[in-house]
Protein backbone atom coordinates (compact mmCIF):
# COMPACT_ATOMS: atom_id res chain seq x y z
CA UNK A 1 0.00 0.00 0.00
CA UNK A 2 1.55 3.28 -1.03
CA UNK A 3 -1.12 5.76 0.06
CA UNK A 4 0.48 8.58 2.05
CA UNK A 5 -0.99 9.88 5.30
CA UNK A 6 -1.19 13.38 3.80
CA UNK A 7 -4.57 12.32 2.40
CA UNK A 8 -6.07 11.46 5.78
CA UNK A 9 -4.33 13.79 8.24
CA UNK A 10 -6.20 16.65 9.82
CA UNK A 11 -5.25 20.04 8.48
CA UNK A 12 -7.50 22.02 10.83
CA UNK A 13 -6.12 21.64 14.35
CA UNK A 14 -5.61 23.53 17.56
CA UNK A 15 -2.14 24.94 18.21
CA UNK A 16 -0.85 26.28 21.50
CA UNK A 17 2.04 28.49 22.57
CA UNK A 18 4.43 27.65 25.40
CA UNK A 19 3.44 30.68 27.49
CA UNK A 20 -0.29 29.84 27.45
CA UNK A 21 -1.59 29.19 30.98
CA UNK A 22 -2.12 25.45 31.45
CA UNK A 23 -5.73 25.96 32.64
CA UNK A 24 -6.58 27.79 29.43
CA UNK A 25 -4.86 25.13 27.31
CA UNK A 26 -6.68 22.28 29.10
CA UNK A 27 -9.97 24.09 28.49
CA UNK A 28 -9.15 24.52 24.80
CA UNK A 29 -8.25 20.84 24.39
CA UNK A 30 -11.51 19.82 26.05
CA UNK A 31 -13.71 22.34 24.24
CA UNK A 32 -12.29 21.37 20.86
CA UNK A 33 -12.45 17.63 21.52
CA UNK A 34 -8.71 17.31 20.93
CA UNK A 35 -6.51 14.68 22.59
CA UNK A 36 -3.37 16.67 21.85
CA UNK A 37 -2.22 19.93 20.32
CA UNK A 38 1.13 20.92 18.85
CA UNK A 39 2.95 23.71 20.66
CA UNK A 40 4.51 26.22 18.29
CA UNK A 41 6.77 29.25 18.63
CA UNK A 42 6.06 32.70 17.16
CA UNK A 43 7.34 31.56 13.75
CA UNK A 44 5.05 28.50 13.74
CA UNK A 45 7.86 26.01 14.36
CA UNK A 46 6.98 22.92 16.39
CA UNK A 47 8.52 23.07 19.89
CA UNK A 48 6.42 20.52 21.79
CA UNK A 49 3.09 18.79 22.16
CA UNK A 50 0.52 19.05 24.93
CA UNK A 51 -1.79 16.10 25.53
CA UNK A 52 -4.83 15.70 27.74
CA UNK A 53 -2.68 13.41 29.87
CA UNK A 54 -0.18 16.25 30.39
CA UNK A 55 -3.03 18.32 31.87
CA UNK A 56 -4.02 15.83 34.57
CA UNK A 57 -1.28 16.62 37.10
CA UNK A 58 -1.96 20.41 37.03
CA UNK A 59 -5.71 19.68 37.22
CA UNK A 60 -5.25 17.42 40.25
CA UNK A 61 -3.01 19.99 41.93
CA UNK A 62 -5.63 22.66 41.24
CA UNK A 63 -8.28 20.55 42.94
CA UNK A 64 -6.05 20.38 46.01
CA UNK A 65 -4.74 23.97 46.08
CA UNK A 66 -7.83 25.58 44.48
CA UNK A 67 -5.62 27.29 41.90
CA UNK A 68 -4.22 26.31 38.51
CA UNK A 69 -0.51 26.94 38.14
CA UNK A 70 1.92 26.76 35.28
CA UNK A 71 2.13 27.09 31.54
CA UNK A 72 2.00 24.84 28.53
CA UNK A 73 5.79 25.05 28.24
CA UNK A 74 6.17 23.55 31.72
CA UNK A 75 3.86 20.61 30.98
CA UNK A 76 4.37 19.86 27.28
CA UNK A 77 6.35 16.92 25.98
CA UNK A 78 9.48 17.64 23.99
CA UNK A 79 11.22 16.67 21.86
CA UNK A 80 8.17 15.62 19.87
CA UNK A 81 7.72 12.34 18.04
CA UNK A 82 6.53 13.36 14.57
CA UNK A 83 5.59 11.66 11.32
CA UNK A 84 6.32 12.82 7.78
CA UNK A 85 3.44 13.61 5.42
CA UNK A 86 4.83 11.14 2.87
CA UNK A 87 4.67 8.18 5.28
CA UNK A 88 2.40 5.44 4.01
CA UNK A 89 -0.64 4.35 5.97
CA UNK A 90 0.70 0.92 6.94
CA UNK A 91 3.90 2.45 8.35
CA UNK A 92 1.76 4.92 10.30
CA UNK A 93 -0.37 2.05 11.62
CA UNK A 94 2.80 0.28 12.74
CA UNK A 95 3.87 3.42 14.62
CA UNK A 96 0.53 3.61 16.42
CA UNK A 97 0.65 -0.11 17.21
CA UNK A 98 4.13 0.10 18.72
CA UNK A 99 3.94 3.41 20.57
CA UNK A 100 1.60 4.79 23.23
CA UNK A 101 0.83 8.01 21.33
CA UNK A 102 -2.70 8.70 20.13
CA UNK A 103 -1.63 11.36 17.66
CA UNK A 104 1.42 12.65 15.86
CA UNK A 105 2.19 16.07 14.45
CA UNK A 106 2.75 15.74 10.70
CA UNK A 107 5.72 17.49 9.11
CA UNK A 108 6.49 18.22 5.50
CA UNK A 109 9.99 19.51 4.75
CA UNK A 110 10.37 20.12 8.48
CA UNK A 111 7.27 22.31 8.70
CA UNK A 112 4.11 21.47 10.67
CA UNK A 113 1.30 20.74 8.20
CA UNK A 114 -1.18 18.57 10.10
CA UNK A 115 -2.09 16.16 12.86
CA UNK A 116 -2.58 12.43 12.44
CA UNK A 117 -4.77 10.55 14.93
CA UNK A 118 -5.05 6.82 15.48
CA UNK A 119 -8.69 7.01 14.50
CA UNK A 120 -7.75 8.49 11.09
CA UNK A 121 -5.50 5.55 10.30
CA UNK A 122 -7.85 2.89 11.65
CA UNK A 123 -10.75 4.37 9.69
CA UNK A 124 -8.76 4.29 6.46
CA UNK A 125 -7.62 0.72 7.06
CA UNK A 126 -11.26 -0.28 7.57
CA UNK A 127 -12.16 1.32 4.23
CA UNK A 128 -9.36 -0.53 2.46
CA UNK A 129 -10.07 -3.95 3.91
Amino acid sequence: MSEAIAGIMGTQYLTLEADTPIRQAAGLLHANGEEAAPVVDAAGALVGILTQKDCFRPAMMASYYQQWRGTVGEQMSHPVRTIDATTDIVAAAEMFASEPHRSFPVLQSGRLVGMLHRNDVLGRLLQLG
